[in-house]
């Protein structure tokens, strides 16, 4: 690739991470459908259409960049998604997206060039919602358009201040129609959000499969009561109860093998809430992660137990008010095997790794033949203002994405 390649791609990379900038740091907050998220949306669609894409929203927001090579055949689809945590990283998921637009605009210059090796037409993606930060669950826009969750449910879906997606959605003009786009086949590129490639000298890491994961939202019930008066033995602590949740999601982890289960509680709602109340009601996201199904179960098994004696011996009731799971799953060999290719011919060091965390990919791959990649992250560091990787790893992960694109537009995977 030319230097005047990568060059247009680490300007218009600059750009983007301009968009929801923290003041005083390297990081961004631009949760799905705020303003920041919709600035974005407004100048990703002028960048593409300046390359000759035509963009086009579907009715939960997933934003699409398409290009028709090949009149009436289907899409190789490549992207991830531009929304963030609270006070996050600049480069968890946007890197994707920026990568897989300057990618097909590689592809669809060649393949203009030359249209005979065109079999598929090409589309980028920034799908809606996968943090799940303001809006829950993760991977929202991905799960509506392969069917895994109604659209009416998402829609629907409110935040802390009871803003609908419809409506934080619609006032950003990104809703759009039904598109019934049809994917031949699917890639996605991502920061590794973990740091064993960094350790490990691997500048492209192979995804070929991703962990286990059981996630609950929970709600503590008990009494509200005065927090100086009310004797202890009266006391039904909703926060207790939710304290000692979060405790033993923390103890579970060391009755396994090292690195066999991830836990944590990401989100507390606790209320009243005031300084001299008992807390009535607590809402708690707690959640189980492992390369092992099996250890997911026993965990789950574990944790339910927990929940029975809190009940009992606190005196509040825990109802499990939303779940989310899957097991560990593979991606497709093909697709690995693609990838590998790919990173020899370009001289890349490359390895096979899993990945802990949910992507849209995890739900593509269930549907058509799908290709995930990773670049390192520096220090593992993710979900925070200082997530980085290296210029150089960007690029290299571009180059790696821009040959597996040509190939999925060539054929690759379908044959």
């Amino acid at each position: 690739m030319t230097q005047q390649h990568d060059d247009a791609f680490l300007a218009d990379w600059a750009v983007h991470t301009r968009f929801g900038a923290v003041p005083g740091t390297n990081g961004v907050d631009r949760q799905a459908g705020t303003e920041p998220d919709g600035e974005q949306r407004r100048w990703f669609a002028e960048l593409l259409e300046s390359h000759g894409f035509t963009v086009k929203r579907d009715e939960i927001g997933n934003q699409f960049g398409l290009l028709e090579l090949v009149p009436g055949a289907p899409y190789v689809l490549t992207g991830s998604h531009m929304d963030s945590q609270p006070t996050a990283g600049r480069f968890d998921g946007a890197y994707g997206v920026m990568a897989s637009a300057h990618a097909c605009f590689r592809v669809a210059d060649e393949l203009r060039a030359d249209p005979s090796k065109a079999r598929y037409n090409l589309a980028v993606v920034n799908w809606f919602n996968e943090e799940g930060s303001r809006f829950k669950p993760s991977m929202m826009g991905s799960s509506v358009f392969t069917g895994k969750m109604p659209l009416e449910d998402a829609l629907a879906t409110t935040d802390h201040a009871g803003v609908s997606v419809a409506e934080a959605m619609g006032g950003l003009g990104e809703l759009g129609e039904k598109l019934g786009i049809d994917v031949a086949s699917y890639a996605e590129i991502h920061v590794q959000q973990g740091r064993s490639m960094e350790e490990d000298g691997v500048t492209i890491g192979l995804v070929d499969a991703t962990w286990a994961a059981h996630k609950f939202e929970f709600k503590v019930t008990g009494e509200q009561a005065h927090s100086g008066s009310t004797l202890m033995a009266d006391r039904r602590d909703a926060l207790l109860g939710a304290a000692r949740l979060v405790v033993a999601a923390r103890e579970l982890v060391d009755r396994f093998e090292p690195e066999a289960l991830h836990t944590a509680c990401g989100e507390l709602n606790v209320y009243p809430n005031s300084p001299v109340v008992v807390a009535s009601e607590v809402g708690l996201l707690l959640d189980l992660r492992s390369p092992s199904a099996e250890v997911i179960r026993e965990a789950h098994r574990m944790l339910m137990e927990t929940v029975e004696q809190v009940q009992r011996e606190d005196r509040v009731e825990i109802e499990v008010v939303a779940e989310h799971s899957w097991d560990r799953n593979p991606y497709p060999e093909a697709g690995v095997a693609l990838a590998a290719e790919v990173a020899a011919e370009l001289g890349l060091t490359n390895s096979r790794v899993m990945t802990v965390a949910g992507h849209d990919s995890t739900n593509m791959k269930d549907d058509v033949p799908t290709v995930m990649l990773f670049v390192p992250s520096v220090n593992g560091v993710s979900h925070n203002l200082n997530e980085f990787t290296r210029d150089e790893d960007l690029i290299a992960g571009l180059n790696q994405l821009t040959g597996v694109v040509r190939r999925l537009a060539e054929g690759a995977l379908t044959e």
